[in-house]
């Protein structure tokens, strides 16, 4: 692939967090764009998973980010020139059984990193990947800006806040006037896609449920999210990456990476829309009380799209084809359906005029 300018071909690129689900489609990509790749993290925690079905050759480092003179230890021994920074506890619900694994992982597990990075020279570039979550969350009918309050109800999305904290803190204190790598903060809205099968999130507990021939029990019905496909927030961070290689201290910032107007939907109307391309699903409201979550979260990316040029390529309705199809091949075959939906989205990209996808 010959995209994004070709920035990517022959860098020594770290991914922390790449066996995860949104971590192994950018290794994916990163693979496919020609990158020297290394990744860090822990072992895939489900079975399946999207990182050993993807079977990717690269070097690969089990790394709990907590530890960090281990972490320390492997990014100098990788000499990255950019680094995309996954890896976290990444579930609401998990973050209330044990929100201290929660934020020693996303607040010192970030901080960690930024510190092997300020201790290895030849790091140009970090792009820190938070969450649309990370704003205090007022349940305004606009979308969330960059310059907006951060905070958070939940141990999850406050310790974003906090991850995005100790990246500005690190970007003021140790990284300005050439003293270190640019870094940026990525916010992006709920991503759906193949090869997810997290708990608590609610396309791959809808996959469980079908897999076992059983009915979903969803718990907000009418929360509404920015969906969108996890491609479409992949490219915004390698588009951000690669204007960071440029040397251009306007991009070490924070930027949001969501859909347009018509991917904000209720978790009933996405899967409403979704048993049109997958019939045998099938949900029911549950009845049993739940711990607080928000009900309403929008994201503003006019400032991605005036600073990268950066838009989305899939609507919902294509994301949401493109997801029950990766799903109805896994099960039908057990084969990842990755390599040819990368494809079909960068093709898609091209054909749209997309400024990265230019050859």
């Amino acid at each position: 692939m010959t995209l994004f300018g070709d920035a990517y071909r022959g860098r020594r690129v770290l991914v922390t967090g790449h066996t995860g689900f949104k971590g192994s489609w950018l290794s994916l990509w990163l693979e496919q764009l020609g990158a020297k790749l290394t990744g860090i993290a822990l072992a895939p925690y489900t079975a399946p998973n999207h990182w050993d079905a993807l079977a990717l050759d690269l070097n690969s480092r089990v790394i709990d980010i907590r530890d960090a003179a281990a972490l320390a230890a492997a990014v100098a021994e990788a000499q990255p020139e950019i680094v995309f920074h996954l890896a976290a506890q990444p579930l609401v619900r998990r973050s209330y059984a044990d929100p201290l694994e929660t934020w020693s992982t996303n607040v010192m597990g970030t901080a960690n990193l930024l510190e092997a990075c300020r201790k290895t020279p030849g790091v140009q570039a970090v792009v820190a990947v938070t969450t649309d979550k990370c704003y205090d969350n007022r349940e305004w009918p606009w979308g969330y800006r960059e310059l907006d309050a951060l905070g958070g109800h939940d141990p999850y999305s406050a310790s974003k806040a906090g991850a995005e904290l100790v990246a500005a803190s690190y970007r003021k204190a140790f990284f300005d006037a050439g003293r270190g790598p640019l870094l940026a903060t990525a916010r992006a809205g709920n991503v759906i896609g193949g090869g997810d099968w997290s708990d608590d999130r609610l396309i791959p507990d809808l996959v469980r449920a079908v897999a076992r021939g059983q009915a979903l029990e969803i718990r907000s019905p009418r929360a509404t999210r920015p969906w969108q496909h996890v491609l479409e927030s992949l490219s915004g961070y390698l588009l951000l990456g690669q204007r960071l290689l440029t040397g251009d201290a306007s991009f070490a910032a924070p930027f949001n990476f969501g859909p347009e107007p018509d991917g904000n939907r209720s978790v009933e109307e996405v899967l409403t829309r979704l048993r049109a391309h997958w019939p045998e699903l099938a949900w029911n409201v549950s009845s049993a009380p739940q711990p607080h979550e928000a009900n309403l979260l929008y994201l503003d990316s006019a400032k991605a799209r005036a600073q990268l040029q950066w838009q989305p390529v899939w609507a919902l309705e294509r994301a949401l084809e493109a997801t029950a199809a990766w799903y109805r091949a896994f099960y039908a075959g057990g084969k990842a359906v990755s390599h040819a939906q990368l494809a079909e989205y960068v093709g898609d990209a091209r054909a749209a005029g997309v400024p990265w996808a230019q050859a």
